[in-house]
């Protein structure tokens, strides 16, 4: 693995990320953007194992969040793979677990590994792409990338530079666990990071792969990005270094075909799959960016009442409202727990499949898997699947509520309603899927949006 750099941004303009907006210092963090630079190396298949197929300068970008407060930092790092199927540079991860990792003190960077997210080019899905260079020229303009076959070492310097903290906001932390997490495309990367970089690029300590689906990123660039989602099943490895949870939606499993490459768990590694969540959710495009944590459980309420349009995005029917950030909190949380003091995380029921489709209950939401108060006590069917209307319609997911009559057949009032539902919050908390810090949240949002 060549040597990497870091250097400050010009102080001009502001980091341009699609992810969370409120204000970082108002909840006691900091954020600081570097260029990261180096020469990164491509891989190819050869005799035994990978080998080292060509070498490239590059120039990109590192986003790092950490606590003000030396003393608040629990020592862990998350190094997110940012994702660029929407063509530009999100960070969905940060966006589903950013509350969880403030409250533990955890530090977050967000890494600019794909040419797409520096330099634009042609999107996973097909909406326009820019890249940073040219959303901000002043600021970005001296970046550069490669390609994508690049991108794999230069996130394993982006993890072993973040290990080593110097010339980033972690100098003089404690940095005792470095992991890795990506969402989406970056967790189709990631499922081939994990088989084929890891086992000789060894730099972090645990990965955390989200929706991915039934493929794995190619090594090399000469394909398009949609590719990715046509190419045969890929399995986890059986020789696993390190721990690996992979997390995955209704939608993952269907839509995006992660079901032709589950598999059961083993040593390093837990899979777990969620009932009623989408791969994009009412969270993604709504709560998450407004929720500092500090938000008034009136507010974060009224932000997850489910709409039909997003982002000036309409859709067929309702967007999902299901409770996959939640679920997501935890998944960190047991994670890290993992790496720190080898206690595996809750094992997940599989969900419920009968000839290639999914098992439904009495209401329409999917047997088995992650269970929680949404689908168990629900008002509503939430499905990952059936949206339509735009070019993002297909991860959205539905939002079904249920008429009057049936919730009062169900339901003998709202007081049963939440004393039901505040059980099945309490089973799932006991169960290790929902974290007890999220728990009266939760039944004060399901409280003041009961449809009674």
């Amino acid at each position: 693995m060549p040597e990497s750099s870091l250097a400050t941004l010009p102080d001009i303009g502001s980091p341009f990320i699609a992810g969370t907006r409120f204000d970082l210092v108002s909840v006691g963090y900091e954020g600081s953007e570097y260029v990261f630079r180096g020469s990164a190396d491509a891989y190819g298949p050869g005799p035994g194992g990978l080998r080292v197929v060509g070498r490239a300068d590059f120039a990109t970008r590192l986003l790092v969040y950490r606590p003000v407060d030396d003393a608040a930092f629990n020592g862990t790092v998350w190094v997110e793979w940012l994702n660029v199927s929407g063509g530009l540079d999100a960070s969905p991860d940060w966006l589903f677990t950013h509350t969880e990792l403030m409250r533990r003190g955890a530090a977050w960077v967000g890494v600019s590994a794909q040419k797409i997210g520096v330099e634009g080019g042609g999107s996973l899905i097909g909406l326009a792409s820019y890249g940073l260079m040219e959303v901000d020229p002043a600021r970005y303009g001296a970046l550069h990338h490669p390609g994508d076959r690049f991108s794999y070492d230069i996130y394993a310097q982006a993890g072993a530079a973040v290990g080593r903290a110097s010339g980033t906001i972690l100098d003089g932390l404690a940095v005792e666990r470095v992991l890795a997490i990506g969402e989406s495309q970056s967790a189709f990367r990631l499922t081939t990071y994990v088989n084929e970089i890891d086992p000789v690029t060894p730099v972090y300590d645990g990965f955390l792969v989200h929706a991915r689906g039934r493929a794995a990123a190619p090594l090399d660039d000469e394909k398009e990005p949609a590719e990715a989602l046509r190419g045969g099943p890929v399995l986890f490895g059986d020789d696993l270094r390190v721990p690996v949870l992979c997390v995955s939606s209704e939608t993952d499993l269907m839509t995006l075909g992660y079901l032709d490459a589950r598999q059961d768990d083993g040593d390093a590694l837990v899979t777990w799959e969620i009932a009623g969540t989408a791969h994009g959710d009412m969270y993604t495009f709504v709560v998450g960016p407004m929720d500092s944590g500090t938000v008034p459980v009136e507010d974060l309420a009224a932000a997850w009442r489910p709409v039909s349009e997003v982002y000036g995005m309409g859709l067929d029917k309702l967007v999902n409202a299901g409770p996959q950030h939640y679920v997501m909190n935890a998944a960190v949380s047991q994670l890290d727990g993992w790496v720190a003091s080898g206690t595996r995380p809750a094992a997940s029921p599989r969900l419920a499949m009968r000839d290639g489709t999914f098992v439904t209950d009495d209401h329409g939401n999917v047997k088995g898997g992650i269970r929680t108060p949404h689908v168990d006590v629900p008002t509503a069917v939430l499905s990952g699947m059936g949206n339509s209307g735009h070019p993002v319609a297909y991860l959205c997911g539905t939002t079904t509520p249920f008429d009057a009559p049936k919730l009062y057949a169900l339901y003998r009032s709202k007081d049963d309603y939440i004393d039901r539902f505040t059980a099945a919050t309490d089973s799932a908390r006991e169960g290790g899927f929902i974290l007890a810090d999220d728990a009266a949240e939760i039944i004060g949002i399901a409280t003041l949006n009961a449809p009674f």
